[in-house]
């Protein structure tokens, strides 16, 4: 991995390393359209719609997360290059070291 990939992953899975941001993003991913709305999300945790925000907020200023308002609620949806990044990493590990390589 260069050194401006490991640049660019980092942010992002600093932002991810939250259990409760790692699966916002799990469910905005596997959403209807790949989008949903802080009042679909809020149900499955038990936190307030303030404290899912604020983890919305963070997913969102890493860069993991693009979002839209409408109306009174606001829309998360995925942005494809922070996708790209993070599948990068993987494939990038899995071309470092060969099973058995020291």
């Amino acid at each position: 991995m260069s050194a401006e990939q490991a640049e660019t992953v980092a942010p992002l899975l600093k932002a991810i390393a939250d259990p409760v941001r790692l699966r916002l993003m799990s469910m905005v991913l596997s959403h209807e359209g790949g989008e949903a709305c802080v009042c679909d999300l809020t149900p499955a945790f038990d936190l307030s719609q303030p404290t899912i925000s604020h983890h919305l907020k963070v997913l969102h200023e890493a860069g993991l997360l693009d979002r839209e308002k409408r109306g009174t609620w606001v829309y998360y949806q995925a942005k494809p290059e922070a996708m790209q990044a993070m599948m990068g990493l993987f494939a990038t590990v899995g071309a470092v070291a060969p099973a058995g390589a020291c």
